[in-house]
């Protein structure tokens, strides 16, 4: 009985110091939420219009002027751009990227895939270890994007990608990430971003119209780069707000999960324990009661 109540109290102590831990990553998690959260909600707004922008520009292009961004030619090398983070204990998060990249690889470009012709970018080492496990072709330069996260090193990013697809060694660039909702939220999803994807025009609406000063042809070769490592830096700055959010909701579920524990191993300790004293005076009564006799 000893020995039961032994192990039941090293339990418990085991519970409370993974309780503590994580009541304190959730903390951490929590400080870097915040900043994180404010990022992107700054940010969204002026991305989303220059991406409307964009995406009004191209489609109203009646062919006058030369955009190499927006090329459309037959898919036959893809780039996919996988947003995870470095460190687990986020619940599904990284999973969750890691899966749609893998369904868009095999739903959307099974055939390039067959060929070797699908390379994947991972931004996160998370993503790069379990995609290089899986057996992808996979490419280690940016996965650790979130060592010193900024614009200036995600615009390197961009600027390569631009950068091989305007020189064909891909026909199509998209990005896998988290959008992000709330704390408890995070939409998966898939964004083209080479070539420029168009508006779908819509029967009995007017194109839009832009005034262009000083000509199209320099606006264009100087907003388009511009715009697209917007568009990308808002996925990372997306993805990393969802990151820490996701690992807030898990490390808070797992102190309630802690809690849970704990109120039940004490419980059985205290059995445990009356069951012991019980035991004991029983064996002093029958004891006492041998001796009278």
């Amino acid at each position: 009985m000893a020995g039961q109540l032994k192990e039941v109290r090293n339990r418990i102590s085991s519970v409370q110091s993974m309780q503590q831990i994580t009541k304190a990553m959730k903390m951490v998690s929590a400080a870097k939420f915040r900043r994180a959260q404010d990022a992107i909600l700054q940010m969204r707004p002026y991305a989303q219009k220059l991406q409307e922008m964009l995406s009004n520009i191209v489609s109203n292009n009646d062919g006058d002027t030369e955009m190499a961004l927006a090329a459309e030619r037959p898919v036959e090398k893809v780039l996919v751009i996988a947003i995870t983070s470095d460190r687990g204990l986020a619940g599904a998060f990284n999973a969750n990227v890691v899966k749609l990249t893998r369904a868009l690889i095999r739903e959307k470009y099974q055939r390039q895939s067959e060929k070797g012709n699908v390379t994947i970018w991972n931004l996160g080492k998370k993503g790069y270890e379990a995609l290089t496990k899986a057996g992808y072709k996979t490419d280690d330069t940016y996965k650790d994007i979130f060592l010193q996260l900024s614009f200036e090193n995600v615009q390197k990013i961009a600027t390569e990608a631009m950068k091989a697809f305007e020189e064909k060694k891909f026909d199509a660039v998209e990005i896998v990430y988290s959008q992000f909702r709330n704390a408890a939220t995070q939409i998966f999803t898939v964004e083209p971003f080479l070539p420029i994807p168009k508006v779908e025009k819509k029967e009995g609406v007017a194109k839009a119209d832009f005034i262009f000063d000083p000509n199209k042809e320099e606006l264009v070769a100087e907003l388009m780069p511009k715009i697209l490592n917007t568009q990308l830096f808002k996925a990372v700055l997306d993805s990393n707000a969802s990151e820490h959010g996701a690992r807030m909701t898990s490390m808070d579920k797992a102190s309630e999960n802690a809690n849970e524990m704990l109120r039940n191993l004490k419980l059985s300790y205290n059995r445990a324990r009356q069951a012991a004293i019980t035991t004991e005076l029983t064996e002093i009564v029958s004891g006492a009661a041998a001796l009278q006799g």
